[in-house]
Order: C-alpha cells, then sequence, then structure tokens
C-alpha cells in the first residue's frame, strides 16, 4: 500500500552533514517526512514527542553517542522505534543494541533497498507504540485521580476481593468500602466492573 505523504516523521541523527543530506534526499524522494539533526544533544532538545515517528542513528558522533541517545529514550519511555546506521560498527556493538530494542543496525554505505523496508517496517512499528503509548498515558491520568486510599480499594477490586473482605483487610467499614467503590467507578468513568477491570489492568492485560 503506497501512502502519501507517509504518516510519521523519520528522524535522522548524524553528525556527517554529507550523509545527513543523503539520507534525507533518498528517502523524501519515497515521500517520508524527514528532519535531521547533527547530534543527538539536539535531536533531544528538539523532537516532539507527541509526534509518530522514528530515528536513524549513527553509533559514533562528537558528543552523545548514539549508545548513550538509545539509552536517554529508554529511560524518557520513548516509544519511537530506533535503528542504527554507522561505519564502525562490529558485530557485539550490533548484538548490544538489538537486546536493547533497536530494529536494526545497517552498515554505511548502505541503499534505498536496505533503508527504504527498513523504515517502512519502524513506522508501522511506531503508529502501534504510539497508539499504546498514549492510552497508558490516558490510564495513568485517569488513575491519578484516585486517593490512596481508593487506589487500595481498586486493588482489591482487581484482585476479586468482595466488599466485606476489603473491609476486613483495611479495617474500615463496608459502608466506606461501598462509598469509595462508588467513588472509583465515577472518577474512572467505568459503568460496569468490566469496565474498571479494563482501565485498571491496561489494554494489554485486558486482551490477554
Amino acid at each position: 500500500m503506497n501512502l502519501t505523504p507517509k504518516r510519521g516523521t523519520v528522524y535522522v541523527v548524524d553528525d556527517d552533514e554529507a550523509v545527513r543530506d543523503s539520507v534525507q534526499w533518498l528517502l523524501e524522494g519515497q515521500d517520508f517526512r524527514v528532519r535531521s539533526f547533527e547530534s543527538a544533544e539536539s535531536f533531544l532538545a528538539r523532537y516532539d514527542p507527541r509526534e509518530i515517528g522514528c530515528v536513524l542513528i549513527d553509533i559514533r558522533m562528537s558528543g552523545m553517542s548514539g549508545l548513550d541517545l538509545q539509552d536517554r529514550l529508554a529511560e524518557r519511555d520513548s516509544p519511537l522505534p530506533v535503528a542504527f546506521v554507522t561505519g564502525h560498527g562490529d558485530v557485539p556493538m550490533a548484538v548490544d543494541t538489538m537486546k536493547k530494542g533497536a530494529m536494526d543496525f545497517i552498515q554505511k554505505p548502505f541503499n534505498e533497498e536496505k533503508l527504504v523496508p527498513l523504515v517502512e517496517r519502524m513506522l508501522e512499528q511506531a503508529r502501534t507504540a504510539f497508539a499504546e503509548h498514549q492510552q497508558a498515558a490516558s490510564r495513568d491520568a485517569l488513575l491519578s485521580k484516585l486517593t490512596g486510599r481508593e487506589a487500595q480499594v481498586l486493588e482489591r477490586i482487581v484482585a476479586g476481593r468482595l466488599n466485606k473482605q476489603i473491609a476486613d483487610d483495611l479495617g474500615i467499614s463496608i459502608k466506606t468500602v461501598e462509598a469509595h467503590r462508588a467513588n472509583i467507578m465515577e472518577k474512572l468513568g467505568a459503568n460496569t466492573v468490566a469496565d474498571l477491570l479494563k482501565i485498571a489492568l491496561g489494554p494489554s492485560t485486558a486482551k490477554a
């Protein structure tokens, strides 16, 4: 299926201007939207984490390395798919990046036949990952509305505890449990216990 323009942004992070220009020219010729950065630091300062995208990173750059950038994105819980493009890679380095979640590790010089299918796969994964990331953020925002006691009650509802059992667990009355339960349902916008479980457990667990 040919999408024009293709949904999502390809970020290219490389301190070699000629490489950045070459990759951008190649990908824009295939209707990808591309943004280039000369360093990992400039990328982190300027990219929009709310935008669907993927990132092609050079391994060795002045300042922060590509490996450091991968670690920094992981610390931020970024859903951006990552691939490395390098002229200096070796097998152990490639294995390490893949273990940390990189989608691929390709050597320079590279050609369109290798790069374009990789970017297609990365953007496809990005669309799924960003949707899941947004769902998780919405869920976290809902759950943050609960008080500490309501969170304790919800945890026990999810575990299948009855109101009387929850009351015994927490040393409160059944009426108080019922009041907390009603507040939880209202704050989370749940009409049924099934709705409540979907929100509390998240989409991936609910599917399982």
